[in-house]
């Protein structure tokens, strides 16, 4: 595996999708290509060795594309966060507001226990709602986050400012929806 890849190399820009006027990031191509997809883990992993992670959480889906590789290689748990109605055992629910509603995500009752050390995976960090919502959970289960990780962070959107505090770590950003 090569030291160091241009990561923007293996994301595909799609105009106005899903809707007129958002330019989506494709990480399929990254996934498709061992290589990158490889050294987005390895990255997240030296970033985060040091940090004593008991735990990382993702919330569905394209987080847990990361996060449970990442959880092997650092010897943790992986937790697995969801919408409403998706694990079967007892579950806390965390309401959050998005930009037109509202919504959900859920977590095992059990998932995590004090004293954890809890990394948040994702695979964008956009608005910052889920994240923080995340951490929310983290924090409720009176665990330690010990950082965030994302590949991609949109700057512009400015969610970083939401999480003042914490380590975070995005391998790719994105300044502008054009660029």
């Amino acid at each position: 595996m090569n030291n160091t890849i241009e990561l923007k190399d293996y994301i595909r820009s799609i105009p106005d999708f899903p809707k007129p006027g958002i330019m989506f990031r494709d990480i399929t191509p990254m996934l498709a290509a061992p290589e990158a997809f490889g050294f987005v883990i390895k990255q997240f992993a030296e970033h985060f060795r040091s940090k004593d992670v008991t735990a990382i959480i993702a919330a569905e889906a394209r987080g847990f594309i990361f996060a449970a590789p990442l959880a092997l290689e650092l010897g943790a748990a992986f937790i697995p966060v969801r919408k409403p109605g998706k694990l079967p055992f007892d579950t806390h629910a965390f309401h959050y507001e998005l930009e037109y509603g509202t919504d959900s995500l859920e977590m095992h009752t059990d998932a995590l226990s004090e004293g954890d050390r809890v990394l948040l995976v994702d695979d964008l960090l956009a608005t910052g709602g889920t994240i923080e919502t995340c951490i929310r959970m983290t924090e409720k289960a009176k665990a330690t986050v010990v950082g965030c990780a994302f590949v991609i962070e949109l700057d512009f959107l400015k969610a970083r400012d939401r999480m003042e505090g914490h380590d975070i770590l995005s391998l790719i950003h994105y300044d502008g929806e054009g660029d």
